[in-house]
């Protein structure tokens, strides 16, 4: 591992490994996913949502690419949790990642991500200066080995919609990162699930673990909402729930 890549890693344990900002993921994890429910990371990264989900009761099957990370997955996850070494997308085959080596959380497969995101505020610092092979598999292929989850993670920097085009089936929770600077991302995100299945929304801002709204929307009022977000407006996860 070179100097950049180990700096990233460093990075990013930092910043998304702190026992202490986890709690209120974990309660709030608890609170909405049935105890023993299985759930789908996809994109964990540093693992940080594995183990959050984990500690609240979940089994959980987590999805990386990323050499650097997968390998460090390996080493330090927990052994109950079931790691997949590849990506997810619409088919099975071979796909070339765009790697950030010191801000490795914003790599994508998404061909313009890096193009588009560059403009964007929040991303004039990061650079897409790596390129690597990853093998790329389904959604309803992880289901049809693990069996159908209660709750997928979906946090891949602008591919979200390519990972849910493998997915032939609704699922009773789904997240999906969204970032106010590229709305559009998570408004195809919406039109996607409504082909699904008949969902409603809720807004997360940040790991805070608290819902933005007391009561879950429909798309087309969730999507009002995401246009109009100031693009300096801090992502976070959306959630669709089943109804």
């Amino acid at each position: 591992m070179d100097i950049a890549t180990t700096l990233g890693l460093a990075r990013s344990l930092v910043i998304y490994h702190n026992p202490l900002r986890l709690i209120p993921l974990r309660r709030f994890y608890a609170g909405l996913l049935p105890h023993g429910a299985l759930a789908f990371d996809v994109g964990a990264h540093v693992g940080s949502r594995a183990r959050v989900l984990r500690a609240a009761g979940a089994r959980v099957v987590a999805v990386e690419p990323q050499a650097a990370f997968a390998a460090f997955l390996r080493r330090t996850l927990p052994r109950d949790i079931t790691l997949i070494e590849a990506a997810l997308g619409p088919r099975e085959m071979t796909a070339e990642m765009a790697v950030s080596a010191l801000h490795p959380t914003v790599s994508t497969l998404q061909a313009d991500f890096a193009e588009t995101a560059g403009t964007a505020p929040g991303f004039g610092h990061v650079r897409w200066d790596r390129r690597q092979q990853v093998q790329v598999t389904t959604l309803d292929r992880l289901i049809a080995t693990h069996g159908r989850p209660d709750y997928i993670k979906i946090d891949v920097e602008g591919f979200e919609l390519d990972v849910l085009s493998g997915l032939s089936q609704p699922v009773p929770l789904i997240s999906v990162e969204y970032l106010p600077p590229l709305p559009d991302n998570t408004l195809r995100v919406i039109d996607r699930l409504a082909q699904l299945g008949p969902y409603r929304f809720n807004p997360v801002a940040g790991e805070s673990g608290r819902f933005l709204w007391p009561d879950w929307r429909d798309g087309a009022t969730t999507a009002d909402w995401l246009r109009s977000l100031p693009p300096t407006t801090r992502s976070g996860d959306l959630y669709a729930r089943l109804t």
